[in-house]
């Protein structure tokens, strides 16, 4: 197998990005469409320094980005004393790559990413239809603190102090 390096993303990754991201629809589980995630996501992400990819062979086969999302931030479910939180958002990884744990890799670096950027908990939504999602989260061990209706979408809410 290849080397696998996980970095910063860069101006000069966004076209593969899309595409990472335009690879996902359709798939099971999956709610994206052809207008979530976008290239404006791409440019908010870059633009924080926030978005992350996997490399194999210079290829980009997985992402994660560190979500600044006020509405996300202002759903009462959050525990207090584990603010501030911050948000993990748009994992995606390469259909010919998927099944290899590759998703909990990036997850686990962006949870350490946060930690170290002075976040004390994670806290994120997941559609509630989202079962790779969801059983991916149930191996970190975050807790099920809510649910919540956004992007007229149903979402799972779920925290976890770092």
């Amino acid at each position: 197998m290849s080397e696998r390096t996980i970095d910063l993303a860069t101006e000069a990754d966004r076209a593969e990005i899309l595409a990472l991201y335009h690879a996902q629809i359709g798939r099971e589980f999956c709610p994206w469409t052809e207008h979530y995630p976008s290239d404006e996501e791409i440019t908010f992400d870059l633009s924080r320094d926030a978005l992350f990819v996997m490399r194999e062979d210079d290829r980009i086969i997985a992402a994660v980005s560190m979500e600044e999302d006020p509405q996300v931030d202002a759903l009462p479910c959050w525990t207090p004393e584990l603010q501030p939180g911050g948000e993990i958002a748009r994992v995606a990884v390469h259909p010919d790559f998927q099944n290899q744990g590759i998703a909990r890799q990036m997850v686990q670096f962006g949870l350490d990413r946060l930690k170290e950027r002075g976040f004390k908990s994670f806290h994120g939504i997941v559609n509630r239809m989202n079962e790779k999602a969801l059983r991916s989260y149930a191996v970190f061990g975050f807790r099920n603190v809510g649910e919540c209706e956004m992007y007229d979408q149903p979402f799972y809410c779920f925290e976890k102090e770092l």
